[in-house]
């Protein structure tokens, strides 16, 4: 059984598909607590959830007729049976993302690549915890000899330190050249202009500054969206 916080259908705020409709399954645990954490909701030792069957959540995706499944949590790949999930929504031809915190192994969901049938179409957005989050020495660095292509790298900061260490490490694995590399802010701290004019001095090409198009859409705080 999986540990279901919410589902619902939305736009992908972030990351390659931002903008499009997606179908999201928000899972509750995690084992990081970032401190801007904004799913705190997910991740609280009483945090309010459902268990639910893999063929219930297929039958929930299959029934909103929406191509793209954003799995998430919480971390989502502490959920036992996670990568059988996942398999199952490829068979049925979903487009499928993985956000996960970037302290948990991504190998054995990335192995479902290699089926060709499945490679286009698997992808992770991969966190990197920035010191203001607290957690940048959980990060586990063994995962990035698993990206594809078609991954996403994912630092959310606030403030120029944090600024400082996302361009190491996009500059120390190559990330712009592997993957994808995308900056955001912890919203209502450093500003997105910061970040542009950070980019600018230090002429980070091939990198993504982001919005979080739901927190613009909707209020900061809204749940469901």
């Amino acid at each position: 059984m999986f540990r279901v916080v919410e589902k619902f259908c939305s736009i992908n705020g972030e990351a390659r598909r931002a903008g499009e409709l997606a179908v999201f399954i928000r899972f509750a645990g995690c084992n990081l607590r970032c401190g801007y954490c904004d799913t705190l909701y997910a991740i609280t030792e009483d945090a309010v959830y459902t268990d639910e069957s893999l063929e219930e959540l297929i039958a929930y995706v299959e029934s909103t007729r929406i191509i793209n499944v954003t799995l998430t949590g919480g971390e989502p790949l502490l959920q036992e049976g996670i990568e059988r999930l996942t398999e199952e929504l490829l068979k049925k031809g979903h487009r499928v993302e993985i956000e996960t915190n970037g302290a948990v192994s991504i190998q054995s969901v990335c192995s479902l690549r290699e089926n060709p049938q499945f490679r286009e179409r698997l992808t992770v957005t991969l966190d990197y915890k920035c010191p203001s989050s607290g957690m940048e020495g959980s990060m586990l660095m063994d995962n990035y000899q698993w990206l594809a292509p078609n991954d996403t790298v994912k630092f959310v900061v606030g403030s120029i330190r944090d600024l400082d260490s996302a361009r190491e490490i996009i500059e120390e694995y190559n990330l712009t050249e592997r993957c994808a590399a995308y900056i955001g802010v912890v919203f209502g701290s450093i500003t997105n202009a910061e970040v542009v004019d950070y980019m600018l001095k230090y002429k980070m090409n091939n990198v993504v500054h982001q919005l979080q198009q739901h927190k613009y859409i909707w209020e900061p705080d809204a749940r469901g969206v």
